[in-house]
């Protein structure tokens, strides 16, 4: 590269001759300087790529203490500890561990860490719903199965939760939580249908997409006429049903074992 003008010379412009006549044409009232000016120039040319790695490196280290609060955020989500423990124990701790271990002084980008409960709760908040556009992102143009279930919580509130199963890009099997949705209406098999479609309806999923549905025998659910699997056979013809395992596991430990029963009523 020529440090006056920043063109890229090819191999061929590097013969000396090539390079004279560059020189001469493209910077004529530069030809008769002394080596120390062109000396200079190339001085000038390696300070201005020092300061350029040098802000490359910045922003590198700047990007990562972005990243780095979201996995802390994440660890403490999973940990099911309160959120203002990574102002009070986990920023401590790093900064105790780099003076007293490492014997170095507390990098400025660790003091700028923003771990405050506030901010903890927020970066939880965006994780899931990055993960769920992720997910429809795939479900939009991939074939899956999908676990549905309905429980009664607090205040008789039911829940609608499902559950899906599909090939990644590595063709590798996947399963995850799809949504959590409360039942507004009721509980029978059409409320429980136009729940479902609605969602997929409104992330662009098509209902063609799902091969084979797992959930358990209530008549809400595998009713004849109007229970959901019914209504999702109207729209998927082909759909597989399947009697979840761990729903007969259940009913047959009603009869069988108290203690199984008591285990298999907490894991559902």
């Amino acid at each position: 590269m020529c440090l006056l003008c920043h063109k890229t010379l090819s191999n061929e412009a590097m013969k000396p001759s090539r390079l004279g006549e560059h020189l001469s044409t493209k910077h004529p009232n530069d030809k008769d300087k002394p080596i120390e000016y062109f000396q200079e120039i190339y001085k000038k040319f390696q300070n201005l790529s020092t300061i350029v790695a040098s802000f490359k490196k910045q922003h590198a280290v700047n990007e990562d203490g972005l990243i780095a609060p979201y996995h802390i955020s994440q660890l403490i989500s999973k940990s099911g500890k309160s959120y203002n423990i990574g102002e009070t124990v986990i920023i401590p701790s790093i900064k105790e561990f780099i003076s007293t271990v490492m014997h170095q002084d507390i990098p400025e980008i660790l003091k700028m860490l923003p771990l405050s409960d506030s901010t903890v709760k927020r970066q939880i908040e965006e994780m899931p719903v990055n993960v769920e556009k992720k997910l429809i992102s795939i479900l939009q143009n991939s074939s899956f199965s999908m676990q549905l279930d309905k429980s009664t919580i607090a205040d008789n509130n039911a829940l609608l939760m499902a559950y899906v199963r599909y090939f990644d890009e590595n063709n590798t099997l996947r399963e995850e939580m799809l949504f959590a949705i409360n039942l507004i209406t009721d509980t029978r098999g059409l409320s429980i249908f136009n729940t479902v479609k609605s969602y997929f309806t409104k992330n662009n999923i098509p209902l063609n997409n799902i091969v084979a549905c797992a959930t358990d025998g209530a008549p809400s659910i595998v009713g004849r006429y109007c229970g959901f699997v019914a209504y999702l056979k109207e729209e998927v013809p082909n759909v597989l049903y399947i009697h979840c395992v761990v729903h007969r596991q259940h009913l047959v430990g009603k009869h069988l074992s108290t203690s199984l029963h008591s285990s298999l009523t907490i894991i559902i």
